[in-house]
């Protein structure tokens, strides 16, 4: 019982947070709307609570006469007030993190898992001393990957909005404050709240490609640029702390953070090479202006004076380089050190963007090279104050400096490209063909193409002609490889460094690519010199049955193999957890992606190349997320090699990012797991090889059971489009490309993205989770007792299979059949909706029973209670929500089609996605 209280206890601020918002927000109401509307909302809201905590079944009755009653004006007032009590919710969750966080570490707690005292903490245990740790940081790459996709319906004022209101949350926690503190802190919330509440939730123009870079930009303003650098200094403090030995030790790059964002043109038009150019631009300017901006302010701390202490040489020389002529810095050497080091930055900014910065420096001075060149002159000052009794002025902001110039040099964030192999097959068949009319590339076998394509790799001499007026496609893609070329002689390599190829079937897709590289520039066969990765994507089932095959008739090519000399004899391969989802279902595309890691890691060594793991996860199960620090430790022995890249997508990123210190936690999660997937990672696939075949049957009852609802039930694209809001996000402005691919309304044209977030609006979450009831059932019937014995072994033995349990108790735990029932309403073909949603219906009933049972819960999320409590405090404000998006579809697909309709519909996806967190 104490121990139940001591739980509630330290949720007790969470709450007083969570009511402190939510009267904020009714005060702002009543002020705004007035009392009839706060009424309104008020006996929504408790109708709700007794519902949803007390299963009172009239106070259910009330809830939907009082929510069917409503008026339009009525109903955007209701959406709107529940949406935004879901984000306050968000708000405070995420501050009681940071608070029970920063209670362990006062009370001196052991380090938690997913942090990097742990994972240094378990090295260190297990004898692991400087060799082992420094060949892990010697050769990791973890790298976070920011992708555009339509799923983020936050706008950025929204944002901001919430940024203030968490700053504020956050004052109250950590000061004490005074009485009259107190009141000014309460009166600032109220105008955070108000802002907020005037502040338009839905974009009134769909999102351009620019501005989708602009919103992923500002990531690094609110996180990456400062949290990463403080991120490296505390590692190296820590094993400087553990050993003496480590001394001044500075870590190499082992963590970055990628972009897709202005690169990715696989089913977006709209990116094309002046986007990129324009997209590398514009992080160039953000990085510049923050180095100037460093060291500016670093400038005007670091005062000393020559009399008073002495400095190197090589800061002399520094110091007389300057164009600093100012007599009353004369005697001060760093100060004016800086003050020249601002000059050829500004320099270096004129030279690269074209106009002056803000902040004009005090004289002309010559451009960096490269980033390497500000990196040896912050050198020179790092050297002279340690070497001079000044290093603790050293390890502040310089600090912090040094490492992201380091890490960010003047690009900021690598830009990968991302193209169709599709595309790629037609831009490569009609160059070969205007060169030479005979040459019919399409006709070919995979043998006959990949001869064609490596007899063209073996000459020097350009394929394309400025003489010939290609298809704009064709145009459109040569373009984009030169302008990759371009930005590597303007920013330096690390710019642009991947070229991904989406829906690759065959090594000819990879062989096309390197064809286009050698058009630009980016590969010169006369130095053997390869200057992007050239990185494969398998996506759908059964390309990930065939991509260690793939890889394998690649790497027999000594054509290739010799450009991946130039590479380091590393090879990067993605893995598409979406649409391989959408393809087989959830527990196939997860046993698949785990089987294409061990035949790829087999594959890679018996070839002598290192494997570098590109995961393609979404936010939400449905599409490979869950909490990352599991999903890394639960690959397959071998897969990461103490490298890993994987996509941060959506509305995820915000979640993730936003928020310095969540942001700092989740870079030290991935950090942290690749770290401990590396070195203590189990040499087999799974504990036993009967738990390998019990997956393989598991995984193809499970497959057929979604296939056969998905693909071959008569009328189910139907059933889709109506049960869901799909219509209604394609109309949503939350990013810059269409909901499909083709102009068709075909499940196998729709992307993976609408596909999931439809599902969760309705609160089914139907990729995370359908077929494994089937399958489990199937099995225990073949298998009796011994077969839930062995299932249950491999839930407590078998990390891979806990972490996709894991992640389907979410994801039930975040459906709900009672209301996904009245989304099954709309479907206007009664016949077609008794034949669907029943089957849904018992799988569902079927899944959570069977999920019980391997896992001996009574009931979901026993084993997380931290969700469990989320969900607790958050579904009685997002129940009439969907209750209204149910019945503003009924009325807008009945004709009822004006501007307050549509909008309270648009409002109510933003406030489910708000509730689920991680729903696209």
């Amino acid at each position: 019982m104490s121990d139940q209280r001591n739980s509630e206890d330290k949720d007790l601020p969470l709450r007083d947070d969570i009511r402190l918002l939510g009267r904020v927000l009714g005060d702002t109401v009543r002020a705004q709307e007035g009392e009839a509307v706060f009424d309104l909302v008020e006996t929504i809201r408790q109708s709700s609570i007794r519902f949803r905590r007390h299963e009172d079944q009239g106070a259910r009755r009330e809830l939907e006469a009082t929510l069917d009653s409503l008026s339009r004006d009525q109903t955007i007032d209701v959406v709107r007030a529940f949406s935004y009590f879901s984000h306050l919710s968000n708000i405070a969750e995420d501050q009681h993190h940071i608070r029970r966080s920063r209670a362990h570490q006062i009370a001196g707690s052991a380090p938690k898992e997913g942090s990097l005292a742990h994972a240094l903490q378990r090295a260190f245990d297990a004898g692991m001393g400087s060799a082992e740790l420094t060949a892990f940081f010697d050769s990791a790459n973890v790298v976070p990957v920011l992708t555009a996709h339509p799923t983020e319906v936050q706008r950025k004022s929204i944002l901001n909005c919430q940024m203030v209101i968490a700053r504020l949350l956050d004052e109250r926690d950590r000061m004490q404050l005074t009485p009259e503190e107190q009141q000014a802190n309460e009166e600032a919330l109220r105008r955070a709240v108000l802002t907020l509440w005037q502040t338009r939730m839905l974009r009134t123009e769909k999102l351009s490609v620019m501005d989708e870079v602009s919103n992923g930009l500002s990531y690094f303003d609110y996180t990456f640029l400062r949290e990463l650098p403080r991120l490296y200094a505390c590692v190296e403090d820590r094993l400087a702390a553990h050993d003496r030995g480590w001394g001044a030790l500075e870590l190499p790059n082992f963590m970055r953070v990628g972009s897709w964002i202005g690169g990715d043109r696989d089913g977006n038009p709209f990116v094309t090479a002046e986007i990129l150019e324009k997209a590398l631009a514009t992080q160039a300017e953000k990085v510049l202006t923050y180095y100037m901006d460093e060291v500016h302010t670093l400038g005007s701390q670091l005062s000393v004076a020559q009399g008073l202490v002495s400095a190197s040489d090589a800061l002399l020389r520094l110091a007389e380089a300057s164009p600093d002529g100012s007599p009353h810095r004369s005697d001060e050497p760093y100060r004016r050190a800086l003050t020249g080091v601002y000059a050829r930055l500004a320099a270096t900014y004129l030279q690269l963007l074209g106009h002056q910065p803000p902040r004009h420096a005090v004289g002309p001075a010559a451009p960096y090279a490269s980033p390497d060149e500000l990196a040896d002159e912050l050198e020179v000052v790092h050297r002279s104050l340690t070497a001079n009794g000044l290093g603790a002025l050293a390890r502040g902001r310089l600090r912090h400096v040094r490492r992201a110039v380091s890490v960010f040099g003047f690009h900021l964030a690598p830009i990968d490209l991302r193209q169709n192999s599709d595309v790629h097959e037609r831009v490569v068949a009609e160059l070969l063909k205007a060169a030479d009319p005979a040459k019919d590339y399409l006709a070919l076998d995979e043998a006959g193409r990949c001869a064609m394509l490596l007899e063209e790799l073996a000459t020097s001499r350009p394929l394309a002609s400025p003489w010939i007026d290609y298809s704009e496609e064709s145009r459109g893609e040569l373009a984009i490889f030169r302008a990759a070329r371009a930005a590597h002689l303007r920013y330096g390599k690390a710019a642009v460094p991947n070229c991904i190829i989406s829906k690759t079937d065959d090594v000819s897709d990879i062989l096309e690519v390197a064809v286009l590289a050698k058009e630009s520039g980016l590969l010169r066969p006369a130095e053997g010199v390869l200057d992007v990765n050239i990185i494969p994507l398998f996506e759908t089932i059964g390309d990930l049955q065939n991509a260690a095959g793939v890889m394998d008739r690649l790497f027999a090519i000594p054509a290739y193999m010799a450009l991946l000399e130039s590479r380091r004899k590393e090879q990067e391969v993605m893995l598409g957890y979406s649409d391989s989802n959408k393809d087989g279902g959830f527990l196939t595309s997860g046993w698949e992606l785990y089987k294409a890691e061990i035949g790829l890691v087999d594959t890679f060594a018996r070839h002598g190349v290192r494997l570098r793991l590109f995961h393609g996860r979404g936010g939400s199960v449905g599409r490979g997320g869950g909490p990352s620090y599991q999903a890394i430790l639960a690959q397959p022995g071998g897969a990461v090699q103490g490298q890993i890249r994987l996509t941060e997508q959506g509305e995820v990123i915000a979640s993730k990012y936003a928020n310095p210190e969540v942001g700092r936690r989740n870079l030290e999660v991935l950090a942290s797991a690749t770290l401990e997937a590396t070195l203590f990672a189990p040499r087999d696939p799974a504990p036993r090889p009967e738990y390998l075949e019990a997956m393989d049957e598991l995984s193809e009852a499970a497959f057929k059971a979604y296939r056969k609802l998905v693909y071959e039930t008569d009328g189910f694209e139907r059933y889709f489009w109506e049960s869901t809001v799909i219509s209604e996000i394609a109309a949503l402005n939350i990013g810059s490309r269409p909901a499909s691919r083709k102009k068709s309304t075909a499940i196998e044209d729709l992307r993976a993205i609408p596909w999931v977030f439809s599902w969760a609006q309705c609160r089914l979450m139907l990729p995370g989770w359908y077929g494994f009831g089937t399958a489990v059932k199937g099995y225990l019937d073949k298998h009796g007792d011994a077969g839930l014995a062995r299932l249950q072994a491999m839930h407590k033995e078998w990390s891979f299979f806990a972490t996709l349990l894991s992640n389907m108790d979410m994801v039930l735990a975040k459906s709900d059949i009672a209301i996904a029932s009245r989304y099954a309403e709309l479907v206007k073909d009664t016949a077609l909706r008794q034949a669907i949603f029943p089957r849904i219906e018992q799988e569902h009933e079927d899944t959570v029973g069977m999920l019980l049972a391997i896992t001996g819960q009574e009931a979901l999320l026993d084993a997380n209670p931290l969700l469990k409590r989320s969900i607790h405090n958050r579904f009685p404000y997002l129940d009439p929500l969907n209750h209204v998006q149910v019945e503003l579809l009924h009325r807008y697909r009945e004709g009822h089609q004006d501007e307050r309709v549509r909008r309270g519909i648009l409002l109510s996806i933003n406030g489910v996605a708000a509730g689920l967190r991680n729903s696209g």
